[in-house]
Parts: structure tokens; C-alpha cells; sequence
């Protein structure tokens, strides 16, 4: 049986326990809910300070210049790009991940107008399947969205009617995680643009986007990349796409020369071309410095541990857990897995809002699923054990039973 001096010994010999130190932690919670929202950094923190209280505080305007904001999107753009595989030049930091998905969506449809079909997921993110809606509807071509239940639909499906196929590749409820490069190669070979949303992707599991030859990709930064709450988003695009048709939202910061405040609008030939409006300079800067904490980050490493944390927390649910109406969401294979674990119960949301009043915070996804993030920078082996174990302590002893937990927040 685990146990946790096993941890204790773990957490010893773990090479990315010293990254714990770089986040502002609240003391005695044991977070486990950075797929949700990334904890503070003492970088970020800093970095607002400097931000507020010299570059906007006594620079002002120049500080446009001066401190260099006219050139985060960019400069964020090109630290996320290694988190992802890509090149610096393939990435821009800007908006929010709904805006990001329509802009690259419309382009896609753009590079695709004689084919009909556009492919994703029934249970992806709701957001996703707003936008393309949206953007099948406004492309004008006559395409349409398919919603499959299975990803084992997709295979029979790829062909040259194929216009665009959209996926997520880490469920936001399970974590079931897709294989990337083999389904974008399948994709690709037939004509179609491949899309993909890395939400619970970056900075979360080793990604390599330029080598599997994906066309575009959007992801947020408040995730596992810790940015803050609605923390700027990013767009990747593939090389042999810099310069493709215009995105839909046209903007003075996406024109090939914004301060030549030309009428007529000439898109950057760049990444640039995604962006739209002035950038928020608070968020881009709090994102910026939460990066510092990746500079010398392996990856895989980062995906060694997260293995190791989940396998560890889903064996000790198993083992002290057994009869209590807990049932393995997630994939029980780890290559099929991303950073997270979630298991269902009828009770769900009372049995979160126990755990979080027992020091243990996650989240609940509708209609019955326990969603932990596990974060190998900053969650520890013992965090896991103990929170395995107050979760099994909650149910055998019905502690989730009170009608204070079963009234619903906003924010679940």
C-alpha cells in the first residue's frame, strides 16, 4: 500500500522540488487545481510592482518604448514557443483563447472553401464549438460542423471533404489526452488543416508542434503557464502559414506599420497579422515574468513526475477508497493521459466544496466529475497521499452530507 514516507522519499529525490520556492503558495491548502488557474509567482508579483509603480507610474507613454510593451506580444509569444516546440517567430501572446480559436478557425476555412466538412468533439469545451459555429457560419462557404462522440470516428472520417479538423488535446473534464502528431499526420495527408487547442497542454505535457507539422494552435496563459486570471492567450501557426489569409479581425497592431496610421489596412507579414488591438500591458507582464520559472525546465522531467504524481494519487484513491461511489474518470494508461485526474461521483459538487473546506482545492466539472490538476512545479508527492486521503476520510464519513455544500456558486 502507498504510504507517505514513500512519498516523503520521493519528494526528496524529485529534481523539481526546489521550483515549489518560486510560487507564493498559500500555507496549509494543497492546490491541486492549476488547470483551472496557475498560482501566483514571486516574479509576476515583481513584475506588476515594476510595472505599475515605475513603467506606468513615472514613464507613462514612453514607457511604450522605453520598457518595451509595444513588443510583448512578441517577446511573450517567443518564451511560450519552446513549451510547445515551435520556433520564436511561430508564436504570438495576445487576447483571449475564444478570440484566438476564431481567428485561426477563419483562416482556416479561408485556406479550405471547396471542402465542406469541419470535425470536433462533442464534449470539447463548449467554447470551442461556439466558435465554430461562429466561424463556419460567417466563413460564407457552406462548410459545416460535425460533432463526434468518439475518437475513434475520426479515422473514418478524414478525407478530401475534410476542410479543417479541430480538437483539444488534453479533455478538460478527463484528461484524456490525444496522440498529436500521429492524428495530425493522418490529417494532413488528406488536405486538411489541422487545429488544436492546448489549454490543458502547455506547460503541462512535452508538446512538439512544428515537428508533427500542426497548422495552428491556441492556448491560454493562466493555466499551467500560472499568467493570473485571465491571463493573456497565444496563437501558434505554422511557418508555411505566416502570411496566409487575413484573419477576420483586423486591428491597427496587425498591420504591417501601426504608427503609419494608414486608412487602408496592410496585414504584418508575420504573426503579427493575429494581433488586433492595443495589447493589455498588465497581463502580458504578469505572464512574461510567471515564465522565468521555465528557463531551465526539462520537459521531460516535467512529464516523468507528472506521471509519477498521478499514477500515485489514482493508486492511492484505489487502495483506501474502495465502495465509496468513486469511479476513475480519467484514462488509467498514463501515455493517454495528460497532468491531471478526475474521478466521477453522484455527489460531486458537495464532495468538492468538503474538500476545499478541508484544506484540499480542485475543481467540479458538470455533471459529477472531481477534477485535480496535478503540477509537477509546485505539487509535492506527499500533497497527493494527503489529499487521496482526506478525499476517501470526506466520503467514508460523509462529510460532503450537509446542505450547505449543495448550494451552487457561480464559479464551480
Amino acid at each position: 500500500m502507498t504510504s507517505r514516507k514513500h512519498a516523503e522519499r520521493l519528494d526528496a529525490a524529485d529534481p523539481l522540488a526546489h521550483k515549489r520556492n518560486a510560487f507564493d503558495l498559500p500555507k496549509g491548502m494543497i492546490y491541486l487545481d492549476g488547470n483551472s488557474l496557475g498560482p501566483l509567482t514571486h516574479a509576476a508579483r515583481a513584475a506588476l510592482a515594476q510595472t505599475i509603480d515605475v513603467e506606468w507610474a513615472q514613464g507613462l507613454i514612453g514607457s511604450w518604448n522605453t520598457a518595451g510593451w509595444v513588443d510583448l506580444p512578441r517577446r511573450v509569444g517567443a518564451r511560450i514557443a519552446p513549451l510547445i516546440g515551435a520556433g520564436p517567430d511561430d508564436v504570438i501572446c495576445t487576447d483571449g483563447t475564444s478570440l484566438n480559436l476564431f481567428k485561426v478557425l477563419s483562416v482556416a476555412l479561408d485556406l479550405r472553401p471547396q471542402r465542406m466538412r469541419v470535425i470536433s468533439e462533442r464534449h470539447n469545451f463548449p467554447t470551442d464549438l461556439y466558435v465554430a459555429e461562429q466561424a463556419v457560419q460567417r466563413a460564407g462557404h457552406g462548410q459545416s460542423l460535425t460533432r463526434i462522440d468518439s475518437p475513434d470516428e475520426i479515422d473514418g472520417l478524414i478525407d478530401e471533404n475534410l476542410a479543417v479538423l479541430m480538437l483539444t488535446h488534453v479533455d478538460y473534464r478527463t484528461g484524456a489526452m490525444h496522440d498529436l502528431a500521429a492524428i495530425t499526420e493522418r490529417a494532413r495527408a488528406a488536405g486538411a488543416i489541422v487545429v488544436w487547442d492546448l489549454a490543458h497542454s502547455a506547460g503541462a505535457v512535452p508538446l512538439d508542434l512544428r515537428t508533427s507539422g500542426a497548422d495552428f494552435a491556441v492556448g491560454c496563459g493562466y493555466k499551467y503557464l500560472n499568467g493570473g486570471p485571465g491571463a493573456p492567450a497565444f496563437i501558434y501557426a505554422h511557418p508555411r502559414h505566416h502570411g496566409a489569409p487575413q484573419q477576420p479581425l483586423a486591428g491597427w497592431f496587425g498591420h504591417a506599420d501601426p504608427f503609419a496610421f494608414d486608412p487602408d489596412f496592410a496585414p504584418a507579414a508575420d504573426m503579427r497579422a493575429f494581433l488586433a488591438g492595443t495589447p493589455g500591458v498588465l497581463g502580458m507582464r504578469a505572464l512574461e515574468a510567471a515564465l522565468d520559472v521555465w528557463a531551465d525546465v526539462d520537459m521531460g522531467e516535467v512529464r516523468a513526475k507528472s506521471v509519477a504524481l498521478c499514477d500515485l494519487f489514482i493508486e492511492t484513491v484505489a487502495q483506501r477508497g474502495a465502495g465509496l461511489d468513486l469511479t476513475l474518470a480519467s484514462p488509467r494508461e498514463a501515455a493517454a493521459r495528460g497532468s491531471q485526474v478526475s474521478f466521477r461521483h453522484p455527489e460531486a459538487y458537495a464532495v468538492m466544496r468538503a474538500l476545499i473546506d478541508h484544506g484540499v482545492v480542485g475543481d467540479m466539472r458538470a455533471p459529477d466529475i472531481l477534477r485535480f490538476g496535478l503540477t509537477p512545479l509546485y505539487t509535492r508527492y506527499v500533497d497527493v497521499v494527503d489529499a487521496a486521503e482526506i478525499l476517501v476520510r470526506i466520503l467514508k464519513e460523509r462529510r460532503h452530507d450537509v446542505p450547505a455544500y449543495r448550494e451552487r456558486a457561480t464559479v464551480t
